[in-house]
């Protein structure tokens, strides 16, 4: 009998989920285990795998709709199954549009395998079996679509091969200037690129080209996770009373411990030496001094929390989740490092339950991966405070030695930001508190390991 695909339940608060992608379509060979679905909750996103090994029957549960947990969204028939009845019939993902008067070309052996199948002839009707079958979003097969383009012959560079919208546009540019008639007349000098073409394209691309950045007056709906994000940030600005502090870190120290230690440390951990767990130990720190930024508010109370429960700010292709690291203020520098890494792995792959991004305290952002010199960070609600990372750059410095002479050094400095409640946090305790911050990073004397 064949197999239910069943909305899981993604944690004692979850009621229902909504179905983001299908990594299979029907007709395809599913391995039990290996991922089947994408899912967006209000907790987190995350790969569902095949409850069975055989062939993805039915599709009763199309890309975009949200259902109860358990409710049935597909079967997997064995395969034995599968063989004896014909091919069932390809369901209609919500985002495609309808299908294209032409038929499909029959799908290879090769191709169901993800193998590349000869580029086809460009005539044939660009919505075939291989575009749709490679790991791509709706919006990346409606530009095929549109550019009469297999996405079988596009690379992806995505996580697990999948095909982004950059890697398409690329694509659409590439051809287009190698589809251009080498006889065509010229046109003067070569036509400059449009201030809003994508770096990918060709200085030399015709005039009358469209530029490939996004779809001029499209529009398309939030995702789940962009309207849970969108909710929550609104949320947070009406409740509490933002402030930001910043102070300028002169981590030079820090700098050449990690030079000094970095090749050190993973071979002897296999662990990559970051410069995270040094922000994220010295918070701790100051947190324990001063218990009121680890603190939240309860009506009209104010708990204060036992345990440090750092959440780290993860930037993901889709958005941004906080998973948490709990009971941070136990863990050495090692097991900070090694808890930040696991976390990060596994909100980009999408194994995040809805456990590891409950119970933060406290929050650390890192806008400076990016080349910000600092953030203005909104609170994660309930905590009362959040603090950003800016990036790490070097500034000629004016040091002053003990016997007060004056000297220019060129040292490395990061702008942190903290942003508090200032219902419950005062000024003064915030910028003790990051006072604190800064002179444990200055004057770092713990082992990293």
């Amino acid at each position: 009998m064949p197999t239910d695909i069943v909305m899981p339940q993604m944690g004692e608060s979850i009621f229902e989920g909504t179905i983001t992608k299908w990594l299979k379509k029907t007709g395809d060979k599913v391995q039990r285990d290996e991922p089947l679905f994408e899912i967006s909750t209000d907790k987190v996103d995350a790969e569902i795998p095949a409850p069975a090994s055989g062939v993805l029957q039915d599709i009763k549960v199309t890309e975009g709709n949200t259902v109860q947990v358990n409710t049935v969204v597909g079967t997997i028939a064995s395969d034995g199954e599968a063989a004896s009845k014909p091919p069932a019939a390809k369901a209609t993902q919500a985002a495609e549009p309808p299908s294209q008067e032409k038929p499909a070309p029959v799908r290879t052996e090769s191709q169901a395998d993800g193998q590349n199948a000869p580029a086809p002839q460009t005539q044939e009707a660009p919505g075939g079996e291989d575009g749709e079958h490679a790991r791509s979003s709706p919006l990346v097969r409606k530009i095929a679509r549109e550019h009469n383009i297999h996405l079988s012959q596009v690379s992806g560079t995505g996580i697990g091969g999948r095909i982004t919208k950059q890697d398409i546009m690329a694509f659409v540019g590439g051809q287009q200037q190698t589809s251009t008639p080498a006889s065509a007349p010229a046109r003067g000098t070569a036509t400059p690129q449009s201030a809003t073409a994508s770096p990918a394209t060709p200085s030399s691309a015709p005039a009358k080209a469209p530029a490939p950045v996004g779809i001029p007056a499209e529009t398309v709906p939030m995702t789940q996770m962009r309207k849970i994000i969108a909710q929550r940030m609104i949320e947070s600005r009406r409740t509490s009373a933002h402030v930001h502090a910043m102070f300028e870190v002169d981590i030079t120290r820090i700098v050449q411990i990690r030079n000094k230690q970095k090749s050190a440390f993973e071979q002897r951990h296999g662990a990559r030496l970051t410069f995270m767990p040094f922000f994220v130990r010295a918070a701790i720190i100051a947190l324990q001094q001063f218990p009121i930024v680890n603190a939240s508010i309860e009506g009209e109370n104010i708990r204060y929390h036992r345990n440090v429960n750092v959440g780290i700010a993860v930037a993901l292709d889709w958005g941004l989740i906080v998973p948490v690291l709990k009971n941070a203020g136990e863990l050495n520098f090692l097991g900070l490092q090694r808890g930040i890494a696991d976390l990060g792995e596994r909100a980009r792959s999408k194994k995040l339950k809805p456990e590891d991004v409950e119970g933060s305290t406290f929050t650390v952002t890192n806008p400076g991966q990016f080349g910000a010199v600092f953030g203005l960070p909104i609170i994660n609600q309930p905590n009362s405070a959040i603090m950003g990372v800016g990036g790490i750059t070097k500034a000629p410095v004016v040091i002053t030695d003990a016997a007060g002479n004056d000297s220019i050094a060129i040292r490395s400095l990061v702008h942190l930001t903290l942003g508090y409640d200032h219902r419950l946090i005062d000024g003064a305790v915030a910028d003790q508190f990051m006072a604190l911050v800064k002179k444990t990073l200055e004057n770092w004397s713990e082992e990293v390991g």
